[in-house]
C-alpha cells in the first residue's frame, strides 16, 4: 500500500492532473493515503484549460503550498511517491537547485533524500539548456523525468484518451497495477 502526494503546478496540462486523480481514485485499494497540493497558478490554469474548478470536488486531503506541517514534508511521514503533474520548469529548477521554498519543493527534497520515488511530469516546449540541465540534475539525484508526451499506439480518439496515455505511464512508473494499452498486446 502506497502513500502518495500529487502536486499540481501552474504549467499547462491540467488535463493530465485530472486524469491522474481520476485514475488514482479508481484504484483506491492500492494506496492508503493520497495528498494533493495545487498552486494558485495551477487553479487558474485548470479553470482556463478545463473550464471548471473540479479540483475542489475530489474527495482527497488538500494541503496549502505553505503547509510545512503536512506529513510528506518530513521523511518520517513515509510517503512512497511524489508526482508533480504538470511540473513547471520553475518548480523543476527550484528542486534541482535544492531550494525548498514551498511545500511542493520541500516534499521533493524529502522524497529525494529518502531515496523514494519522485516523478516530474514536465510540460514545456521547446526546452532550453537550463531546462535540460535541471532535468539532468534531477535524474542524477534519483528523480524521474516523464515528459507530458502522449503516445498514439492505442489510437486514442478523444483528448481525454490522449491525456490518459500520459497518466497511465505515470501510474506505471509509480508502481501501480493498472489496466492500460500495452505494446504488442
Amino acid at each position: 500500500m502506497k502513500k502518495i502526494a500529487v502536486c499540481i503546478t501552474g504549467a499547462s496540462g491540467s488535463i493530465y492532473a485530472a486524469s491522474l486523480l481520476d485514475k488514482l481514485l479508481s484504484i483506491k485499494e492500492q494506496w492508503t493515503e493520497l495528498a494533493v497540493v495545487i498552486t494558485t497558478n495551477a487553479k487558474e490554469v485548470w479553470t482556463t484549460e478545463l473550464n471548471n474548478n473540479n479540483w475542489e470536488k475530489y474527495p482527497v486531503k488538500f494541503y496549502s503550498t505553505t503547509d510545512f506541517s503536512a506529513p510528506f514534508a518530513s521523511g518520517s511521514g513515509q510517503y512512497d511517491t511524489q508526482i508533480i503533474i504538470p511540473c513547471s520548469m520553475g518548480t523543476l529548477g527550484r528542486i534541482a537547485s535544492g531550494v525548498s521554498s514551498d511545500l511542493i519543493t520541500r516534499a521533493a527534497d524529502v522524497i529525494l533524500k529518502e531515496r523514494r520515488k519522485l516523478i516530474c511530469v514536465v510540460r514545456e516546449t521547446p526546452y532550453n539548456l537550463i531546462h535540460i540541465r535541471n532535468m539532468e540534475t534531477l535524474t542524477l539525484a534519483g528523480g524521474i523525468i516523464c515528459p507530458a508526451t502522449p503516445s498514439f499506439y492505442s489510437k486514442p480518439t478523444t483528448i481525454e484518451e490522449v491525456a490518459a496515455t500520459v497518466s497511465d505511464r505515470v501510474l506505471d512508473l509509480a508502481g501501480f497495477d493498472i489496466r492500460t494499452y500495452r505494446w504488442g498486446n
